[in-house]
């Protein structure tokens, strides 16, 4: 059973940071390419940035360019999102996603077939 589970979400002051992990199982990620989306209260779900397994290539939306970083570790079969100088904007829970290489990179949400249960970002003003 494929199994995407987030965590270090937490609650932390505007301008800190975060880094969230996702640890995927149960299959074979090799050809998958990973993402994170984010969903706030009363707001749709939104590509936030995606990493290729292979090449590494990585994608993110214009509104976290420059302060978020996605990163994998393959032996491990773990994408991280570290989050730096975080504004309340960013408060929204976030969900680690795998999508087939062929469309990595993607940020339409039909394009992936597993999603983690999210993990709870908060940023106070």
């Amino acid at each position: 059973q494929v199994q995407l589970v987030e965590s270090g979400g937490g609650l932390v002051q505007a301008g800190g940071s975060l880094r969230l992990s996702c640890a995927a199982s149960g299959r074979t990620f090799s050809n998958y390419a990973m993402a994170w989306f984010r969903q706030a209260p009363g707001k749709e779900r939104e590509f936030v940035t995606a990493i290729r397994w292979s090449g590494g290539r990585t994608y993110y939306a214009d509104s976290v360019e420059g302060r978020f970083t996605i990163s994998g570790d393959n032996a491990k079969n773990t994408v991280y999102l570290q989050m730096n100088s975080l504004k309340p904007e960013d408060a929204a829970i976030y969900y680690c996603a795998a999508s087939p290489a062929l469309y990595g990179g993607s940020s339409s949400i039909p394009h992936y077939v597993y999603w983690g249960r999210g993990t709870q970002d908060t940023v106070s003003s």
